[in-house]
């Protein structure tokens, strides 16, 4: 039997589960701040040692490489000694590793200890989303994931602008960034570990039901049993298409817009940012959606089509107004929006006692997106000499996961 099945669930009290958000919400704005002060000053750093864009997407693409690698081992890990301390650990590794990235003297040394970065910030996707799955009421569980969210939001916007105005305007070494993202994350992963609790009884369920539960084993779900779910494939393949869309923009929108639309200094954080700004209302409005109708497939057929649009026009116009109303928005529609609806559909129809195991698989899958953008987008920029075609690909890709979307077959749900 595993440890998580032998440990008595706690009763908590029914604010309980804001508290959860609230760290969460926390830990994404590390976790994506610290992703993020990279790209605005990747120009600066490619000229520190030297390199080629398929050289400055190939340090992205190594973060990602090893943070997806990272998912299913922490998810599983997870769901055997518990989540909170895989959380903890986790996050020290990523903020000790954030430090020593300032301290690379070598583009070598950057590429290893990114990858070290990679494996810390791992250990949180799938034990983050099992913890607030068990803790956010039912009813609630697309806003709950919606606000968790918006830290990546606030992440990826406080990232573009810590760089963009240390280094880009103020003209300290790229380093800086690095330092000031250290601290606080290890504060963060361990405040995890102090305030949340491992299992407990959700006071807006059923108490009786759950409690008489807890005791009994569940039965883990292996990964071929996972991935053989005809729905969680397809939400699956959609993740992948929608982060690799969404990371060909967040990495290399700000140095798109230096070199080929012309913008400079803290401009280039401040443009960039309206991406992230843009999906909180989008996330939080759709979430309700989706909570109210139950329908994911009809909101993902709204979506996906406005974000593949959008995409495309952000590399195709030259107006720069025109540049900023799709870029707000892809914003509203795109990955950081829809995240929270295939969260919660991930979530509803994974196997009883496997929650963090296919929460990570999900977003191993989806991450691979992560990996794969960085580079490829440099190397198409490189081979045409322009980051255009590295967009147009990735809203190929958006098509191919709406129709792979289409497939599922959603049970029909009472709304009140």
């Amino acid at each position: 039997m595993e440890r998580e099945n032998r440990v008595k669930a706690m009763p908590v009290s029914e604010r309980y589960w804001w508290k959860v958000v609230a760290l969460c919400f926390v830990g994404w704005i590390l976790m994506y701040a610290d992703r993020t002060i990279f790209n605005p000053i990747m120009g600066v750093i490619g000229d520190h040692f030297g390199l080629s864009k398929s050289e400055l997407g190939l340090a992205n693409s190594i973060f990602f490489l090893t943070y997806a690698i990272a998912q299913i081992p922490f998810g599983m890990i997870g769901d055997k000694i518990g989540k909170r301390l895989v959380i903890m650990l986790g996050f020290i590794v990523f903020g000790v590793m954030t430090y020593f990235s300032g301290l690379a003297t070598t583009f070598g040394f950057f590429l290893v200890v990114r990858a070290f970065a990679g494996i810390g910030q791992g250990s949180y996707y799938g034990p983050q989303y099992a913890l607030s799955t068990e803790a956010i009421p039912v009813k609630k569980l697309t806003l709950g994931t919606a606000i968790i969210n918006s830290g990546m939001a606030f992440g990826t916007s406080g990232g573009y602008l810590l760089s963009s105005k240390i280094v880009l305007e103020n003209g300290a070494h790229w380093s800086a960034p690095f330092y000031v993202m250290a601290v606080p994350t290890v504060i963060v992963g361990i405040l995890f570990y102090v305030l949340l609790k491992e299992r407990i009884v959700n006071p807006h369920e059923e108490a009786e039901a759950v409690a008489s539960k807890s005791d009994e084993p569940v039965k883990k779900a292996s990964l071929a049993q996972i991935f053989g779910n005809k729905k969680l494939l397809a939400a699956f393949i959609l993740c992948f298409t929608s982060i690799y869309a969404n990371f060909v923009i967040i990495t290399w929108l700000p140095t798109f817009l230096i070199e080929e639309r012309g913008f400079v200094g803290t401009s280039v954080g401040f443009i960039s940012s309206l991406v992230p700004w843009a999906s909180i209302p989008g996330a939080i409005y759709f979430a309700l959606r989706a909570d109210k109708t139950g329908s994911t497939k009809k909101l993902v057929f709204t979506l996906v089509p406005i974000a593949l649009i959008s995409t495309f026009c952000i590399a195709f116009i030259t107006s720069k107004p025109l540049l900023i109303v799709f870029l707000v928005l892809y914003g509203l529609t795109g990955k950081l929006a829809m995240d929270p609806i295939i969260v919660a559909f991930v979530a509803k129809n994974a196997p009883k006692g496997s929650l963090g195991t296919t929460l990570s698989a999900y977003n191993f899958v989806g991450m691979s997106g992560a990996i794969l953008a960085p580079y490829i987008t440099g190397f198409l920029a490189d081979k045409f000499g322009s980051m255009q075609i590295g967009f147009y690909f990735a809203v190929v890709l958006l098509i191919i996961g709406l129709i792979a979307f289409g497939t599922v077959k959603e049970d029909k749900v009472k709304t009140n």
